[in-house]
């Protein structure tokens, strides 16, 4: 049975220079799958609102969404580290709403950890949800929820001055209690001189080499159509071989080839005459 990380053993892969790897999933399967093949972490991300919804960004996504596919996920990956994703609304209205919804995460999700975005803005809710016993893994750089603030979905950092308020975003998430920081959408320089300042684990996705990487599941399977970011490496595409499979599907049917008499249930002998 595979076994299930704790924090410590995650801060000790990050001394130990090895690599963390993980990934978003929204449902049993996915998560299932993920855990067989020995998934370090699955994050059930707020991004579930335009890989799974079709929304066209992560502000509309609920709590109640979240909770939900968090669920699913605990069943298809009970020994593997969970992070709950938490959505826009879920804690910017504050500190006893914040602590609120991420009590929510851990009683009807079973959570290993829950996820929000920001850096000195968000210190004071990081450390009361620690207070309250809960692990919090910080998000900066670029912000999905706030990206509108950020002049759209584009890299952070690229400038002197930038990068330095991002440094400080992750010196101020540390020292508020997060027991690992996500950094997305950054140049490796920013990253490198995060991971020389604070001592936590640094995790990345578009900001370089780093203590580990998250991918979104739709994107490194080639599901996700609208959009492919720069940072992602495809490792397969579902999409085309879905299509292959649904109209291979459809040919069967409308030409009689399916169901043929192996997938069809007979009645025992001597009881279609009676009928």
């Amino acid at each position: 049975m595979k076994k299930k990380l704790t924090r410590f053993d995650l801060q000790e892969m990050r001394d130990k220079d090895e690599k963390a790897v993980w990934l978003t999933a929204y449902d049993f399967t996915t998560a299932q799958l993920a855990e067989e093949a020995g998934m370090d972490m699955l994050l059930v991300g707020d991004s579930l609102g335009m890989a799974v919804y079709g929304y066209a960004g992560t502000v509309p996504v609920t709590m109640d969404q979240c909770i939900y596919h968090t669920e699913a996920v605990r069943r298809g990956a009970a020994n593997t580290f969970i992070i709950g994703d938490m959505p826009f609304g879920a804690y910017q209205s504050g500190i006893e709403d914040a602590c609120r919804n991420a009590v929510r995460f851990y009683k009807e999700a079973s959570v290993d950890c829950i996820k929000l975005e920001g850096g000195t803005r968000v210190a004071p809710i990081i450390k009361a949800i620690s207070d309250g016993g809960m692990l919090v893994m910080g998000h900066i750089g670029l912000t999905p929820q706030s990206s509108s603030a950020q002049g759209g979905f584009r890299a952070q950092g690229r400038t002197a001055d930038s990068a330095r308020a991002i440094i400080e975003d992750a010196r101020a998430v540390y020292e508020a209690g997060a027991f690992a920081v996500l950094v997305e959408g950054v140049p490796p320089e920013v990253t490198q001189a995060i991971i020389r300042e604070i001592p936590i684990p640094v995790y990345g996705i578009g900001a370089g080499d780093c203590h580990g990487q998250v991918m979104i599941c739709s994107d490194i399977l080639g599901l996700f159509q609208a959009f492919t970011p720069k940072f992602v490496k495809r490792y397969g595409n579902m999409a085309e071989e879905f299509s292959k499979i649904f109209k291979a599907y459809i040919d069967d049917v409308r030409t009689g080839a399916f169901p043929g008499e192996e997938h069809v249930y007979r009645m025992i002998d001597g009881e279609a005459n009676k009928l």
